[in-house]
């Protein structure tokens, strides 16, 4: 039986047509992906099925029978879950609280009965869930499993998931896909969107791909190469490959010496004992599991938070008292993880964000806007890291994440910092994006600049740092080169043993995760420390 089937949807914006007669259906108890470019039409599909976008042209049957889904209250009840790829949980409320906002009042008769449902279902998944924790307390993939339980608490008959495994360990991965095995053996249908090929071949019956908004092809993962998948998203133009030769940096540029750090945020992780050097003309990459203090470390660095002045350094001069605005005119380049609210102001258009940052240079003089100059700054952006958008007046909440990020990172190097900090540069961004990124830090590198990347894709660390360590509650490890940490060293790293000995076999086995990451057939983090404790529960990231 078809559970869902999409004829002809067509959606227009101003400047672009985010979807042009597509195609989907998915049958009962399939596991479909859709994959593309960030651009490509998959969200807007996607919010067209949940009732957020009312399609322009097309038709939708739901179980054979036509539907106009008035919204997502409509598509709830229709048995349309989707867990988006940003949460929407309060930190302050526990998962009971949390789950009950979202149900119909009807549905929850007592707070006691609620608990129980939650208790129930969540075990019949495998996705335990304690009602009574705040979610502040819970790991990424625990709050990931609250949205998901939410959905199934309404009788779920199809399951959207937006990019479900970019923030989980190894671990939560491997538990994701049980329940979602389990879901699809049950008869419910899922819809399944990443850019990790190697899990929609692993995971998925059927696959959709789109790019430029129409659909270029449908295949059989499982009999289908990530080369051949990976062409009908991206076309032939764009190279699958990449390999960065590692480098051995020159003199220290940041210098964070005993840093100790509680922030007045109740949620907040402290900094213990942090030592750091990041040099010129290398990458250090920071691994960790989310909620471990990247974020603390990271506002240290930026100037979002202060300290004491001789914590941190750049080029031996003391900043660890001073303002953001002071540390860029240092030579400070930023790139948050929070893409819209931190890095781009969402209803500003692209040149308007272009200033945000680069004011301090030729956009301004004494006070005054050059408007050429900062249209100009923009357009820049656009055409060297091939954002795609309407123009340079687009709002930035209008262009897809991985453009976005893709502009966000080019506004700062453009500015041709001296440091750059990026968090979680590639996050759910595709193929081509994720290249052209890696491929622009890694110019940046080579020009003589500090590069500072923190991230949970341990296999882009791998291919892109010079020298590596991990973040664990707080506490940093040992920083070694590349070549010298195994891919189990580093896990156990994360997982808080920084004493952890380095296997004779480190430097051949991080070499072929680099190598491996150059393929666009491994794009999540390795398996190898499977057998370690997981970090989210050794580490107790919020």
């Amino acid at each position: 039986m078809k559970r869902i089937e999409l004829t002809n949807i067509t959606k227009r914006y101003p400047g672009c047509i985010a979807n042009q007669s597509v195609a989907l259906s998915v049958d009962a108890g399939e596991i479909h992906a859709l994959l593309g470019e960030n651009g490509a039409g998959k969200s807007t599909l996607m919010k067209i099925i949940y009732g957020v976008v009312k399609p322009d042209e097309g038709t939708m049957l739901w179980e054979g029978q036509p539907v106009t889904v008035q919204g997502p209250a409509h598509a709830r009840k229709l048995g349309i879950g989707m867990v988006f790829q940003h949460f929407s949980l309060f930190e302050t409320l526990t998962v009971a609280e949390n789950i009950a906002l979202s149900l119909p009042k009807e549905e929850v008769s007592s707070l006691d009965a609620l608990k129980a449902r939650i208790v129930e279902v969540s075990g019949h998944y495998g996705m335990q869930l304690d009602p009574d924790r705040y979610v502040h307390t819970l790991s990424i993939g625990e709050q990931q499993r609250v949205e998901i339980v939410r959905c199934l608490l309404q009788d779920v008959k199809l399951l959207i998931l937006d990019e479900p495994t970019s923030v989980l360990t190894p671990q939560e991965v491997d538990t994701l896909f049980k329940t979602l095995h389990q879901l699809s053996d049950e008869g419910c249908s899922i819809l399944f969107i990443s850019h990790k090929l190697d899990e929609v071949r692993a995971l998925c019956d059927a696959a959709t791909i789109l790019r430029g908004g129409k659909v270029s092809g449908d295949c059989i993962p499982k009999d289908t190469t990530t080369e051949e998948i990976a062409r009908l998203m991206v076309g032939d133009d764009t190279p699958l490959t990449e390999d960065y030769e590692k480098a051995i940096g020159k003199d220290p540029f940041l210098t964070i010496h005993a840093l100790d750090f509680k922030s007045d945020d109740p949620f907040a992780t402290a900094l213990k004992g942090i030592d750091l050097e990041v040099k010129a003309g290398e990458i250090l990459g920071i691994a960790g599991v989310a909620g471990n203090g990247q974020e603390e470390l990271l506002n240290l660095i930026s100037g979002e938070e202060t300290t004491k002045a001789d914590s941190i350094c750049f080029e031996g001069d003391k900043v660890g008292n001073l303002t953001p605005e002071k540390r860029r005119l240092k030579g400070l380049g930023f790139v948050p993880e929070e893409r819209l609210g931190r890095g781009a102001v969402p209803d500003m258009s692209l040149e308007e964000n272009a200033l945000l940052t680069g004011y301090q240079g030729e956009l301004t003089n004494k006070g005054w806007i050059n408007t050429a100059k900062v249209k100009a700054f923009a357009k820049d952006i656009i055409e060297k890291f091939n954002v795609k958008t309407a123009g340079s007046q687009a709002q930035a909440k209008s262009l897809s994440g991985g453009n976005l990020q893709k502009y966000i990172i080019g506004r700062e190097i453009l500015q041709n910092p001296k440091l750059l900090v990026c968090s979680h540069p590639t996050w759910g961004v595709d193929i081509g994006a994720a290249i052209l990124i890696r491929h622009a830090l890694i110019d940046l590198r080579d020009q003589g600049a500090a590069v500072l990347v923190v991230s949970e894709d341990i296999d882009e660390l791998y291919s892109i740092s010079d020298r590596i360590c991990a973040i664990c509650d707080g506490r940093l490890s040992p920083i070694k080169p590349t070549s010298e940490v195994s891919i189990n060293q580093l896990g156990m790293w994360m997982a808080g043993d920084f004493n952890a000995p380095a296997s004779k076999e480190a430097s051949a086995e991080s070499n072929r995760s680099a190598s491996a990451n150059t393929s666009p057939s491994n794009d999540t983090p390795s398996n190898d420390s499977s057998s370690n404790e997981s970090p989210s529960n050794a580490a107790g990231g919020h």
